[in-house]
């Protein structure tokens, strides 16, 4: 972006507004995609059926993808999620013809880049456009590729000076994106903590996607969870009303299946957060502990209870280094049939043995797991591993972090050769090896980080005639339609909670699964993991906060730090022992939505971008906890 298209370098001091204008008595915000692999159809489909939208948000953003762009980068490739021209392609017809405001974060690391692309896009569909970018600035030599969680101000800056059709940034916190357009919209100042923390708090629930309207919900088998496939088929992205003084509703489009009920929102509520009465955001800190939902109708529901903390906004703001954690490497191979577990365990034995012979010492750096047995270690805390015998179709996955790329090529090569040396009926090897990088985390006073935001707008070429048949066909092709069901999902059509379900208190004194109480939403965040516990019942939250102890859920996480399937009695020590010095467990009730929010620190493999673990967010870990059986007092 060329210097004449930026306006002046602000820092991240908070500055009031001056005589801020309300434009709007409320805002109707959507959230077009909850993550980098969402889909555009469905952001499509909620323009189409939610005509109120005045902002749509593309949250496509997290620290795995915002490493994956940095790699890139220096690799020669594009800085910026480079899925923005397929979002655009189909999203820019529909909302410059409704005036919706598309904001989105997949600027990553070259928003200005970002910006030429979709400029090309528009010009292509024949749409004349304003797209402004809102980026962090560095003044002086640092870091390279550092990327610091920037507040809502640049966008608000965007919208009072350019009133543009697209909004791109670089990392912008999430909930951000959205609270930027409702300060512009109504006339919000940055001292009006508790409509920022009402704001926020909607912008949190949202940025997840269809996560609030029962994606990432339904469980077969939990009567309170289930859902019929249709149902799960025709989701509704989620949208939000916001009001002036801070009231919020959050909807999904009418007619569409999903949910959207007390029990989606509080799992949301709660995900990736740690202490409930501090959530930081840069713009304010939130108190959520007596956050709580009313649904008003199937699509409706309304948000109360947020609040700023004491210590409203935060002097220092969040920053994310890029460093380098080593090679991985990584291989699979199948066994079936008679004894395959234990083909497996000398598979593992090979390899970890032949690496030894090369590099002493190195089988320290490696973990593996079955799968089909134990690769997310969901297993109950009285769990037979005699029905280990039992198992006649796994895979070994063994993976490390080594130091050198030579190491981990090494460990392609060796798991490679259990083809002629390893086990009888070994099949469908594959490997590979990759540079691994971590965000390392630092905090910086706000007077240290630089902002800048700039505008562009594309030439037409096309006539008014080519500009109107391109966005007629594009629209022609992407037409709201009614989900296609297959057969087998028809039969079990239904109106998901039709009906309301009886609810009582859980059985005292029987051995019961946890998933019988309560329901659960585990978020990651760095090398740290927060699990949710929200009773069916929400009295029962007094007896589950008895039996839920930090040394309960130690006991329960443990399993996650095997470095093999097959551990010896010396390896669960050492294990053991690492976790009581290490692994720190917080636990926080959530008054408002009657729950627990368990935070555990120091589980996850060292993060998202290094972990060796098959599933290195432990999205999977809920499912571990409520696996567990409990017994209840009376």
């Amino acid at each position: 972006m060329d210097n004449n298209d930026r306006d002046e370098v602000h820092n991240c001091v908070i500055k009031l507004r001056v005589n801020p204008q309300r434009r709007r008595e409320k805002v109707y915000i959507g959230c077009g995609a909850g993550f980098g692999g969402d889909r555009p159809l469905a952001a499509l489909k909620l323009l189409q059926r939610v005509k109120e939208l005045n902002y749509l948000v593309l949250e496509c953003l997290a620290e795995r993808t915002l490493a994956d762009r940095y790699q890139v980068m220096v690799s020669g490739g594009d800085g910026y999620d480079s899925r923005i021209s397929d979002w655009m392609h189909v999203l820019l017809p529909l909302a410059v013809e409704r005036r919706t405001c598309i904001i989105t974060n997949m600027g990553a690391m070259d928003p200005p880049g970002a910006q030429e692309k979709v400029l090309e896009i528009a010009t292509n569909l024949g749409l004349s456009i304003t797209v402004a970018v809102a980026l962090e600035v560095a003044l002086e030599n640092s870091e390279g590729g550092k990327s610091t969680y920037l507040g809502a101000a640049p966008i608000v800056e965007c919208l009072e000076k350019y009133q543009p059709d697209v909004i791109i940034t670089s990392r912008v916190a999430d909930a951000a994106l959205f609270l930027g357009p409702m300060i512009y919209e109504l006339g919000w100042n940055w001292d009006d903590t508790n409509q920022l923390a009402h704001g926020c708090i909607a912008g949190h629930l949202l940025e997840c996607g269809c996560q609030l309207t029962g994606g990432y919900f339904m469980h077969p088998g939990d009567k309170y969870r289930d859902m019929s496939f249709p149902h799960l088929l025709d989701l509704s992205l989620p949208f939000a009303e916001v009001g002036f003084d801070g009231k919020v509703y959050l909807g999904k489009a009418e007619g569409s299946g999903g949910v959207l009920n007390f029990s989606t929102c509080a799992e949301q509520l709660l995900y990736e957060i740690g202490d409930p009465a501090a959530y930081v955001t840069p713009d304010v800190v939130i108190d959520v502990r007596e956050v709580s939902f009313q649904s008003l109708s199937r699509n409706k529901v309304l948000c109360t209870g947020a609040k700023a903390s004491a210590d409203s906004v935060p002097d220092k703001l969040l920053q994310l280094i890029p460093n380098d954690c080593g090679w991985k490497g990584w291989g699979e191979i199948s066994y079936g049939g008679y004894e395959c577990v234990k083909r497996a365990k000398a598979a593992e034995f090979l390899v970890r043995s032949w690496m030894e012979e090369i590099i002493p010492g190195v089988s320290n750096h490696i973990l593996s797991y079955v799968i089909g047995l134990d690769s997310l270690k969901a297993a109950s805390n009285d769990y037979d591993t005699s029905l280990w015998n039992a198992s006649d179709d796994i895979r070994l996955r063994m993976d490390g972090l080594f130091e050198q790329k030579e190491q981990a090529v090494q460990f392609s090569k060796e798991f490679t050769a259990l083809y002629t040396n390893g086990p009888a009926g070994g099949g469908g090897i594959s490997t590979g090896h990759k540079k691994d990088i971590i965000l390392e985390k630092k905090l910086v006073r706000r007077e240290h980080v630089f902002w800048q935001t700039g505008v562009k707008h594309n030439k037409m070429m096309n006539s008014n005639n080519q500009k109107v048949s391109i966005k007629e066909d594009l629209l022609e092709n992407h037409a709201l339609q009614e989900p296609v069901f297959l057969p087998m999902a028809q039969e079990h059509h239904s109106d998901f909670l039709s009906s309301e379900i009886d609810i009582f208190p859980a059985p005292s004194g029987q051995k019961i699964p946890l998933y019988s109480v309560a329901h659960s939403r585990t978020g990651d965040k760095g090398n740290d993991l927060n699990i949710s516990i929200i009773p069916h019942f929400p009295p029962d939250i007094e007896r589950l906060k008895i039996v839920i102890t930090p040394e309960w859920v130690k006991a329960v996480v443990s399993t996650l730090l095997n470095t093999s399937s097959f551990p010896t009695s010396d390896a669960i020590y050492k294990r053991d022992k690492w976790v009581a010095e290490h692994v720190k467990v917080k636990i926080y009730e959530v008054k408002g939505i009657h729950s627990l929010n368990i935070l555990v620190q120091n589980i996850l493999d060292g993060g998202v971008n290094c972990s060796r673990r098959i599933d290195r967010h432990g999205k999977t870990i809920s499912d571990l906890i409520l696996r567990q059986n409990v017994v209840l007092p009376p």
